[in-house]
């Protein structure tokens, strides 16, 4: 993915991505929806019967999508920073980054896990990303997140040249 400009903050972005659910992963909620609604049909015929396919089937949909709207952005610029979701962090305050792969995440979401640690987890990607901070003000060890491509965003962020 090249540089491109984000109109809103002015800073070029050197990885964006969007931690969609794969299409693998919509068949069984939406046969559960289904099948929910199809049980209320039973219970209650006629035109009152659709009214949960009407409402339960988009509710489904709305929840999938909503579950993959969760970015991952690092920007490049004056003050480089990085994004999940809403919260950002200047690249300044990043100290080790690791990159932990899928069959190491349980042990790092689990009993090796701080309670005051950031986490965006996407249980269908497999590797993540633990960023260490260095503000000596901010409460989060780190940041733990999921990303698709975890050496990219780590070379990223351990850039000196990105630090100032």
């Amino acid at each position: 993915m090249g540089e491109s400009v984000n109109a809103a903050e002015g800073d070029a972005v050197k990885h964006s991505e969007r931690l969609y659910v794969p299409w693998w992963g919509w068949p069984l909620p939406l046969l559960g929806g289904g099948l929910l609604s199809a049980e209320i049909d039973m219970g209650y015929p006629g035109l009152r019967g659709w009214l949960p396919y009407v409402v339960l089937i988009p509710a489904v949909i709305a929840l999938m999508v909503s579950l993959g709207r969760s970015k991952v952005k690092v920007t490049a610029g004056a003050e480089p920073e990085l994004w999940l979701r809403d919260a950002h962090i200047p690249v300044k305050f990043v100290g080790d980054v690791e990159v932990i792969d899928k069959e190491a995440k349980r042990k790092a979401l689990g009993r090796d896990a701080d309670p005051a640690a950031f986490v965006l987890h996407r249980g269908w990607v497999g590797p993540v990303v633990r960023v260490w901070l260095t503000d000596p003000e901010d409460p989060t060890p780190y940041w733990l997140f999921s990303t698709r491509h975890p050496e990219k965003v780590a070379a990223l962020l351990r850039q000196p040249a990105a630090k100032p």
